[in-house]
Order: C-alpha cells, then sequence, then structure tokens
C-alpha cells in the first residue's frame, strides 16, 4: 500500500491499511478452511499493531503465512492491492532495488572537506571521521606559498589526503560518489583520485557552508537522471534483441523460455499486473475483476520476475510507452 512521510496525510495510512486487511480477511475466509485462515490473519494483525506510522516512507509491505510475518517500508510508490499466492509477492521490492540508490557526496573546497552517506533524497549520515576535515597545509607551509605552483601543488596535497581517507572510509561500503565543489577543484580532484570510475557526477558549487540534507536534495537529482538513463540505455538493448530475434513477447514463450534458463533480462512496463490461470501447463490471461478466484495467480508477471532472477536473469522496469507494442512484458533470450 501507498504511505506518506509526513503528517497530516500519514494520518490516513492505518485507515487505508485497515480496509486491506479486511479485503485480504475475507478473501481468505472465502476461499480456505477456518484453522487455515486464522493463524495467518493472527500474524497479520500482530504486525499491523507493530507499526509506527510516523515512520513512513511512500509504501509498506506485509508479508504474512501462518509460519511467518513481518513488513517492510519502501521508497518508491506501489499499487494498493492484496495478494493471496503460494509465493510472496516481491516485485516491488525488485523494482525498489533497482530505483534506490546509495551513494556519497564528497564535498570538498580548497579550506576543507566533510562527507556524507545519502540514501535516495535522505541523509543517513553526515558525521564521518576523520571528516569533516580542514586544510592545514596553509598554516603549516606559509614560506612555501609564494608562487602559483607553491599553491597548487598544496592544494593537489590536500585533496590527495581528502581522496586517501574517503577510500579508506568507505572500504565496508563502497557506494559511489558525487564530488560537490567548483569546476576547478573538481579537475584538481579527477588528477589526483585513485577510484575514478567511483565518481558518478559533479556539482558545481562551493557547498562548503550548505546544511547536509539541502546538499544531498540536489545530488538526488543527479542520481536519478543517471538512473534514468541507464535505463533507456537498458531499452537499447532490446531494441537490438528485436532486431536480431533474440527476443520474446508472447507470455506463454517468455514463461517457457525462463523456465529453461533462456531469460537475459525481463522488461516490464511498470504498473503491469495481469492475473493469469495455468491450465494444462499454459497459462491462461484473467480478466482483473476475475482475480480474486481459487487457482488464479494474482500477478503471473511477478511469478515471471521471480523465476528470471532466480535464474541469473535481471528486470528492468520500463516508464512509458516503450513495450506497448509487446503488450507491456518482453523477454531478451541469452541465446
Amino acid at each position: 500500500m501507498n504511505t506518506h512521510r509526513t503528517k497530516p496525510e500519514n494520518q490516513h495510512d492505518p485507515v487505508l491499511l485497515k480496509n486491506l486487511v479486511k479485503e485480504a480477511e475475507e478473501r481468505l475466509y472465502n476461499d480456505y478452511e477456518k484453522r487455515f485462515v486464522w493463524p495467518i490473519m493472527e500474524n497479520i494483525n500482530k504486525v499491523v499493531e507493530s507499526i509506527n506510522h510516523n515512520f513512513n516512507l511512500d509504501s509498506l509491505i506485509i508479508y504474512a503465512s501462518k509460519d511467518f510475518a513481518d513488513y517492510t517500508r519502501l521508497p518508491v510508490k506501489v499499487e494498493n492491492r492484496v495478494v493471496i499466492d503460494d509465493t510472496f509477492a516481491t516485485r516491488d521490492l525488485v523494482r525498489a532495488m533497482h530505483e534506490e540508490s546509495s551513494y556519497y557526496v564528497l564535498v570538498v573546497s580548497r579550506q576543507k572537506a566533510r562527507l556524507i552517506e545519502a540514501y535516495n533524497d535522505t541523509v543517513v549520515e553526515d558525521n564521518f571521521s576523520p571528516f569533516p576535515m580542514e586544510n592545514d597545509l596553509f598554516t603549516t607551509s606559509k614560506s612555501k606559498l609564494s608562487t602559483n605552483q607553491g599553491t597548487d601543488n598544496f592544494y593537489e596535497e590536500f585533496f590527495n589526503r581528502v581522496d586517501k581517507i574517503f577510500n579508506e572510509t568507505i572500504k565496508q561500503n563502497p557506494y559511489p560518489v558525487i564530488i560537490a565543489t567548483e569546476s576547478r577543484n573538481y579537475d584538481y580532484y579527477l588528477k589526483i583520485a585513485d577510484k575514478k570510475d567511483m565518481i558518478i557526477g559533479h556539482m558545481n558549487m562551493n557547498r562548503d557552508d550548505e546544511k547536509s540534507h539541502h546538499i544531498v536534495s540536489d545530488a538526488w537529482n543527479i542520481v536519478t537522471t543517471l538512473n534514468k538513463t541507464k535505463n533507456e540505455n537498458r531499452v537499447i538493448e532490446l531494441k537490438k534483441a528485436v532486431s536480431e530475434g533474440k527476443f520474446f513477447s508472447d507470455i506463454n514463450d517468455i514463461w517457457n523460455a525462463i523456465q529453461q534458463g533462456r531469460g537475459k533480462t525481463l522488461f516490464v512496463k511498470r504498473g503491469f499486473f495481469q492475473p493469469a490461470l495455468f491450465v494444462d501447463n499454459e497459462i491462461m490471461l484473467v480478466d482483473k475483476f476475475e482475480k480474486d478466484q481459487k487457482g488464479v495467480v494474482d500477478d503471473i508477471i511477478d511469478e515471471m520476475i521471480e523465476q528470471a532472477m532466480a535464474f541469473g536473469g535481471d528486470v528492468v522496469f520500463v516508464e512509458g510507452d516503450e513495450l506497448d507494442k509487446f503488450q507491456n512484458v518482453a523477454l531478451l533470450l541469452r541465446y
């Protein structure tokens, strides 16, 4: 279900959750014996009672069976729905993995440097020892600053120190980094950086005195643009596969190829859900108003996603109309 991060909007979230739990309960009792349903509903209700809606993100998912129950919050919008199946519906988790981003912003000038860890548009940590760092080379070697070359050397030496300490600091969590500094400093930093491939962007401005959340808000715009470009490039892969005949768009062909381990990349139009039945090992599509009937798989696309990943494939969620001509789903083949 979709949720809200702030008041007063998040005060409506418990009502939506209550309605979805009621829908789940009604569907379960319609299709299964009471003794089967009781432990599942007990687990769901325990989870519901434990949720503090003041900490909601953009969505909330509850998973429950007779032996297990838990919930997770996600930073992506979802479709409000109840799914009853033999396996958990994980497509929104997969999509969140593709759309979410952990990264660093290294704020560096000629006088100081600080490090911020971010997750999407949120500051995770901005107090990494020994950051913030001050450039003390000016105070210790004033006699060597009489020429421009001497000054440049000290800038490079400071950036070199920052880079070494940065790489050591992030060794356990080597996320990509955006450098926030003026262009002239960015050129210096690129010159000395040990791991240039980790640098994914540049924010051209002195940010020494800005609040961390303002910096991360601007950095997130860069990251989302990069993610969008990455997805567009993946769609180009699909177009190439179409020209070479290395793809399927028929839903049964896709399912069979995935089961055979032939699926390299599954492309799914965002927001596309498809109920289905298995009849004699064939997939029969079901109208959405019939999806609550017993035996119907609520979302065959979710099953495809899980199977594709189980065989080492990956999944791309596509915005816009690129997949309309493929009936909203396509599979790029390994062979």
